[in-house]
């Protein structure tokens, strides 16, 4: 039973990655030409996820593991809610990347308490992404905002993110 558990947790993290890489293309597509002064931020947290995606990918083909079939679906969901929040303004790119990571290192921490117990290579792989998703967090922290009006926005985002997280677990 752990062996399963250990697949579906590198799995969704895999299936994650490819939604965030997704978020930060798209954002990074309006930003170019609404907001060129955080292009470069976005770049270098883009860069973050696709190397995370490549850990989780090794991590899957060298433990003969398939990917999550909702691969499609997290990039689709992950241009959407990017494209979106983009149009929204800076501010709600900012509250995006502070929900997301949020309600990531919420769904890491449990899976790094599980993994420490069961398989040291997983542990590694998803201990090996979280400062960077930490850094996220923080930058969203510091550059979004708390008003009201980017309250709902904050909402769409972690329950999306959860129930993203969800649906692949049994997919």
């Amino acid at each position: 039973m752990p062996k399963k558990e250990v697949e579906r947790i590198i799995r969704v993290d895999h299936a994650g990655e490819r939604g965030a890489i997704s978020i930060y293309k798209s954002q990074r597509f309006i930003a170019r030409y609404f907001y060129k002064d955080i292009v470069a931020q976005l770049d270098e947290m883009l860069a973050h996820e696709k190397e995370h995606f490549d850990t989780f990918n090794s991590w899957l083909v060298s433990n003969q593991v398939r990917h999550c079939y909702a691969l499609w679906l997290w990039s689709l969901g992950g241009y959407v809610l990017g494209f979106i929040t983009a149009l929204l303004g800076r501010k709600a790119i900012w509250v995006c990347t502070e929900a997301v990571e949020t309600t990531v290192l919420h769904h890491l921490d449990w899976q790094l308490d599980f993994l420490e117990q069961h398989d040291s290579s997983a542990y590694k792989a998803v201990v090996s992404i979280k400062a960077d998703e930490e850094q996220h967090q923080h930058l969203g922290l510091l550059n979004g905002s708390n008003a009201m009006i980017y309250r709902p926005i904050q909402s769409v985002v972690k329950y999306s993110t959860r129930f993203a997280i969800w649906l692949s677990t049994k997919l």
